[in-house]
């Protein structure tokens, strides 16, 4: 849900293509690798630490990875996965510390824990260790065998998408307006391409902020193939701290992408963005309640799928 472009409303899709494709009721539990794995939690949270530690922006991108869950499939000579599909080309990152996490768990629980299960834990210890708040993660998903990038293609909505197709992409995984703005306020963390701002920063003067447009344009060209990949914080105020800046933000005409200003710009949803930009608890607490929502969609469990020894691509 994390990075180059932390796009949110991608992430349920993400999820969706590869952890949670199973059609049957989670059979999760907090507790699922309390025998088998006891030292779980404690074996991924010193590598995500670690990485936190070396560059903080690294934890923006391990959370955007649980979103977008795209990474685990990369391309071989026989298998297309996500990782290349366009919402996710050069701007995914992270995967070096998903193999780090993985090996030291193969080495703790040998072939018992599944890299759908070390992206959801990652991506929990990457929002407690830049300031946000914790929560008990459901556990005993399985890895999927397959992907499909051109299901990634069409259904990952871009940067320039409105607030009804927004919505309406939440909706159809269960997932409600409300869970679509705590949700994108992990855009608070991160940054994003050029590619992803251009268009807004140069056409988009009345729900632009002026100053803003300015200094993203000194380092984002108008001309496509100029500095295409130069980055530029999400959240101006505080790029590496997870906060409810990103919703002022938004009530200030500052959000950098177009997308996350649609989600106030005169609409169903601007009445929740006010509510996080005044209170930090009620943001944190339903952005927890639609990371455990959204880790409830039908997950692989019990003898479906596999447990993957390698989390760029199947077994």
């Amino acid at each position: 849900m994390a990075s180059s472009s932390t796009t949110v409303f991608a992430s349920v899709v993400g999820l969706a293509l590869l952890l949670f494709v199973g059609s049957g009721s989670a059979q999760l539990n907090t507790n699922f690798y309390s025998k088998s794995c006891p030292q779980l939690q404690e074996t991924i949270y010193r590598v995500v630490e670690a990485a936190v530690r070396r560059e903080a922006r690294m934890g923006a991108s391990l959370l955007r990875l649980f979103f977008h869950d795209c990474f685990v499939n990369d391309d071989t000579s026989s298998f297309t996965g996500e990782k290349n599909a366009n919402p996710n080309r050069n701007s995914a990152r992270g995967f070096d510390v998903i193999d780090s996490i993985k090996s030291a768990v193969e080495k703790a629980c040998p072939g018992t824990v599944s890299c759908a299960d070390v992206l959801a834990v990652a991506a929990r210890d990457s929002t407690v260790l830049l300031g946000g708040p914790s929560w008990n993660v459901k556990l005993g998903r399985r890895d999927a065998r397959t992907a499909s990038q051109s299901a990634a293609n069409n259904g990952i909505p871009p940067p320039t998408s409105n607030l009804t197709r927004l919505v309406s992409r939440f909706n159809a995984l269960g997932l409600s307006a409300r869970d679509l703005v705590a949700l994108s306020g992990s855009h608070t963390v991160g940054q994003a391409r050029c590619t992803s701002f251009r268009a807004r920063i140069y056409n988009e003067r009345n729900t632009l902020d002026a100053s803003l447009a300015r200094t993203r344009q000194s380092n984002c060209p108008s001309r496509s193939g100029s500095g295409d990949n130069n980055l530029a914080p999400l959240d101006a105020q505080s790029p590496t701290t997870f906060d409810n800046s990103y919703f002022g933000n938004l009530v200030s005409r500052r959000g950098l992408l177009h997308s996350d200003q649609q989600l106030f710009s005169g609409g169903s949803t601007d009445s929740i963005v006010r509510s996080y930009s005044g209170s930090q608890g009620a943001f944190r607490s339903d952005f927890v309640s639609g990371m455990v929502k959204m880790g409830d969609i039908s997950p692989l469990t019990g003898s479906q799928g596999e447990i993957r020894r390698n989390c760029r691509r199947p077994n």
